[in-house]
Formats: structure tokens, C-alpha cells, sequence
């Protein structure tokens, strides 16, 4: 049987990237009956423009409903928004960082479980979905040929929010890769409005997520100053306020604070064309 064939009820989550959006293209393909199919964007309020509006086209121009979710900071935990409506300054993704009172980091990703995967689960279980007793598939959007991340998912094991769901990752079951993804996106009347350097979106999802690799995050800020603006404020204001207070609070220790990559990027910064590999997060492409 098809990997992307569906097998009961299942949720998509779709990143808002070239990839998650071929998963989804391939799961309607394959399926007939789309019935038992609940795809799910999850905003963090930090993703490209660009990317918010790829995700309003591939739902129009493939007339399948994709839900949005934000994080809120109340007694629901999430709300339900669409393109108009949804934050594009770092709203839920603010909030979050004042209510944990430090920043989420390369070893405690609380942005990605906070604002993305609780979020989706709350979402489904004010459905009446995804319980331990009749927990839903989920397709995420790993691909053949990112082996860690598909060996992370597969020994991951029974967490809190894995018992309410059946992971899959019908990318890497059918054998694609970054050259199927991008080979399907060159033959399509639309794209992912986002430039890309050895087959890897530059500016995607979390525009300037501390796990994307330096040299990448210096050539985004190179391109255009103000996009460390959010980054270097919740630096400055967690620094001064926040758990960790005079501890030279940032989101990675082991590189320069996103004030320092602004300012020598103003100075002199020649534009890095070899991309290193980002860090596996549940943002996916």
C-alpha cells in the first residue's frame, strides 16, 4: 500500500514548506476519500510573509481546508485564526518567552513543543481526537534523505503527547528526497516565494530560528538589518527581566547575540553562499 495512503483518521502537519506542502500534494493524490484528512498549520507569528501566503495558495489552489492555530496564553491554549487575522510580529511566540521567563535554546526547544505540537494536540482534543484509546496518525514531512531526524522520530517511544498519536513520515517510507520535493516544485504554476541554497530554504518557517546555521542567519540579516530587530529585543528584554536575568541571556551562548550579528552586518558582511545543515526541528520545511 501507497505510504501516503490513509489508514483512519489523520492529521497532516503542514510547516507552511516546499516539502510539507509535496506530503500534502502526494496525500491528495492518493486518496480518493479525504474525508478522514485534518490538516494543520500552526503559527508562530515569526514565518516569512512569504510563507504565510504559500500556505493561503496551496489551500486555494488544491481546495483543501488547512486550519490555522496560534498559541494563547489563556485557559484554551490556542486559538483558531486564518491569513487575515494571524499574528506576523511574533505575538504568540512573545508570549510564550514571558510566560516561561527565559529563552528557548538549542537544548530546551519549549518554542516548538509550546507553539507548535501542544498546541496541535490541544487543538484535537477539543475535537474529541487524539486519545491514548484511539490515538490519530500524524504525517510530518521528513524526507529519505535526512536519516537522523527519521531515526530520531522512529526511536522517540511513548512521551505525553506521542501516546495520542502514530507518528509517520511518508516522505522518507516512499523513498523521497530533496530532489523529488524540488523537481515537483520547478513543474508547478506556483511556488514557495522563498530563494534556496543547495535545495534548503533560506528564509523559511521561523525566519530567524536560532538552530538555522550561522552563516545562514548572517545572510538573512545582511539582506535586511531589521529582521534581527524581534530576535535582539527578546535578547535585551530577558536579559534585564527574565529568569535568567545579568546571565547574558540569548538563544544559543555559542555564537554572537543577534545585536552583535545586526551590528557587524552593518559594518561589513560578504554574503555566504555555502549553507551548513540546520538542527532537526519539528518546523520541518
Amino acid at each position: 500500500m501507497s505510504p501516503y495512503r490513509l489508514r483512519g483518521k489523520t492529521v497532516l502537519s503542514f510547516s507552511g514548506g516546499r516539502t510539507s506542502a509535496y506530503m500534502l500534494r502526494q496525500v491528495l493524490d492518493h486518496n480518493e476519500d479525504l474525508s478522514d484528512l485534518l490538516v494543520l498549520f500552526a503559527n508562530t507569528g515569526k514565518e516569512h510573509p512569504a510563507t504565510l501566503e504559500f500556505v493561503r495558495e496551496c489551500a486555494e489552489r488544491w481546495a483543501v481546508p488547512i486550519t490555522w492555530l496560534e498559541y494563547r496564553d489563556d485557559e484554551k491554549g490556542f486559538a483558531v485564526v486564518d491569513v487575515d487575522t494571524c499574528s506576523r510580529d511574533g505575538e504568540p511566540f512573545e508570549a510564550i518567552i514571558r510566560k516561561r521567563k527565559y529563552l528557548p535554546n538549542p537544548v530546551t526547544r519549549f518554542c516548538t513543543i509550546d507553539l507548535k505540537i501542544r498546541i496541535i494536540h490541544k487543538y484535537l482534543r477539543s475535537l474529541g481526537l487524539s486519545t491514548e484509546e484511539e490515538p490519530v496518525d500524524m504525517l510530518t514531512g521528513i524526507r529519505a534523505d535526512e536519516p537522523r531526524r527519521v531515526v530520531k522520530i522512529r526511536n522517540r517511544g511513548s512521551t505525553s503527547e506521542s501516546k495520542h498519536a502514530t507518528m509517520i513520515m511518508p516522505l522518507a517510507d516512499a523513498g523521497a528526497g530533496v530532489q523529488e520535493v524540488t523537481d515537483f516544485w520547478a513543474a508547478q504554476p506556483f511556488d514557495l516565494m522563498l530563494s534556496t541554497v543547495n535545495g534548503r530554504t533560506l528564509e523559511g518557517n521561523c525566519d530567524l530560528c536560532f538552530l538555522k546555521p550561522l552563516n545562514q542567519v548572517y545572510s538573512i540579516i545582511a539582506s535586511d538589518r531589521s529582521r534581527g530587530d524581534w530576535w535582539a529585543m527578546q535578547e535585551r528584554v530577558t536579559q534585564s527581566t527574565g529568569q535568567f536575568a545579568g546571565d547574558g541571556a540569548r538563544f544559543r551562548k555559542d555564537r554572537p547575540s543577534y545585536q552583535q550579528m545586526m551590528d557587524y552586518a552593518e559594518i561589513q558582511f560578504d554574503l555566504f553562499t555555502e549553507i551548513g545543515e540546520a538542527m532537526g526541528c519539528f518546523c520541518g520545511d
